[in-house]
């Protein structure tokens, strides 16, 4: 057995601790030690000099795990918390803390082991202890199709998708709206071992209430009234591949219990059957919203929560990355050329510097079809100007001594304007939804989200 690194135990609970020990050295891991006490830690850390620690947040005396994660953030001993805290506050401060990962109690033994490896491989890179050969860098060079830029922010992304996309490993994507989670999606699938395989994509939001379940898991003939027939679910037709969950925290509560099963068992039952069938897929998840918010306040469950953020891919909003806007612009500008048939367009400094001054709250997307808009209607080969709604400039989100809007607040005020400009047409030329840059679907979605009521007004 290949010796691996050195691991301390800092846990207070006696059962969970050397069930740890017990698993972490059948793998091949040696056990520096375990410490029930923050102070105990210290004298291990010390004398023992761990590679990694496995930290529970609630120990015994008055010092917490967190207290000991700033230490360690200091020492560059790397780590990984353990708890089955669910207080939103307590999550913030150990997220602050720079963890390699967070395994919530109670978990399973393949959980503990993917989680180390890719945190292992995560550290071994920023170390600069990982080296790859030629052939295997230009492999792992992931390229995605309209995710464009060199920004320090978009650049920590796409690393994170080239360590997380060979890997069996459950992922989820955050982000607004706009910033490319479904090419990131794609491109983790396009990446890994399951490519000659399904890729199914679901969005939560879209999917009608009583009819969840039916889509995720299929039904039987004669479940229920209207199944004429047999149905498969997607989870079914993506078997042996991958299966992307956009906007899954619009998923109910009923419905996350299901999901929750394929994550623990990987089985699932029709509607109207009480025979399990085995699935074998990989689950990738996206959402625009602060999923740890959403567990604070009883609308998403911790434990799926905890399955599915096993290895989180955050994009940055294009606000964050002005930057690459020349570089975008330029990619949609000849992507849309070529597309009309039109000879290459360009755009004049003037109008490169009005997209630079915009907020871009619907981000790439509101990006890509703006420029798209503009080719198809620039009268010669350059785009001399832009126009911009006013809405998302800095100087019209409202800002007092009190308070600034939330991005939600924003993105509700912005919406109800396209939908009084267009007098409450959604769809079509013209419609709400081409203005904002997004489709039917979604905005539909985003309508129902923010209480958005009929009237616009």
């Amino acid at each position: 057995m290949i010796k691996k690194d050195k691991i301390l135990i800092v846990e207070d609970e006696f059962i969970v601790a050397y069930d740890l020990k017990i698993m972490l050295t059948k793998s091949g891991y040696l056990v520096a030690g375990i410490a029930s006490t923050v102070e105990r830690a210290r004298q291990l850390i010390e004398q023992k000099k761990p590679d990694w620690v496995l930290l529970d947040i609630l120990l015994k005396g008055d010092e917490t795990g967190i207290d000991l994660a700033h230490e360690l953030l200091e020492k560059k001993i790397p780590f990984l918390f353990i708890s089955a805290n669910t207080n939103h506050t307590i999550l913030e401060a150990a997220k602050a803390t720079q963890p390699y990962g967070f395994l919530v109690k109670p978990f399973r033994e393949r959980d503990l082991f993917v989680m180390l490896d890719i945190a292992r491989y995560r550290y071994s890179i920023e170390m600069g202890h990982f080296h790859q050969n030629e052939e295997e860098s230009e492999k792992s060079n992931i390229r995605i199709d309209g995710i464009i830029g060199k920004s320090p922010a978009l650049l920590n992304s796409l690393e994170k998708i080239k360590i997380v996309a060979p890997t069996n490993t459950s992922v989820i994507i955050l982000g607004e709206s706009g910033t490319g989670k479904e090419r990131v999606a794609q491109a983790i699938h396009q990446f890994s071992a399951r490519k000659d395989k399904p890729l199914i994509t679901i969005n939560c939001a879209a999917l009608p209430i009583n009819l969840i379940e039916s889509e995720l898991f299929g039904h039987e003939k004669g479940s229920f009234t209207g199944a004429n027939q047999k149905r498969i679910g997607k989870f079914e037709q993506a078997n042996g591949g991958t299966i992307f969950l956009d906007e899954i925290g619009e998923l109910p509560l009923e419905a996350q219990v299901k999901l929750l099963r394929v994550l623990q068992e990987k089985e699932i039952e029709r509607i109207g059957s009480d025979t399990t069938i085995k699935v074998d897929v990989r689950i990738i998840a996206a959402t625009n919203r602060n999923l740890e918010e959403e567990v604070s306040g009883g609308r998403f469950r911790l434990d799926l929560y905890y399955r599915l953020n096993v290895f989180p891919v955050e994009l940055p909003a294009l606000r964050e990355r002005k930057d690459d806007i020349p570089l975008l612009v330029n990619y949609f500008l000849l992507k849309f050329s070529n597309s009309t048939g039109k000879k290459k367009t360009r755009i004049s400094e003037s109008a490169l510097q009005r997209l630079q001054e915009y907020e871009w709250p619907g981000n790439i997307r509101e990006l890509e079809h703006l420029i798209e808009r503009n080719v198809l209607l620039a009268s010669n080969q350059e785009i001399g100007d832009i126009n911009l709604p006013n809405i998302s400039k800095k100087q019209d989100i409202r800002v007092s001594d009190q308070f600034i809007n939330t991005m939600e607040e924003v993105e509700r005020e912005h919406i109800l304007k396209a939908l009084n400009t267009c007098q409450g047409r959604i769809t079509g030329v013209g419609g709400a939804a081409e203005i904002l840059g997004m489709s039917t679907q979604t905005l539909y979605a985003k309508i129902k989200k923010l209480g958005i009521k009929t009237g616009y007004k």
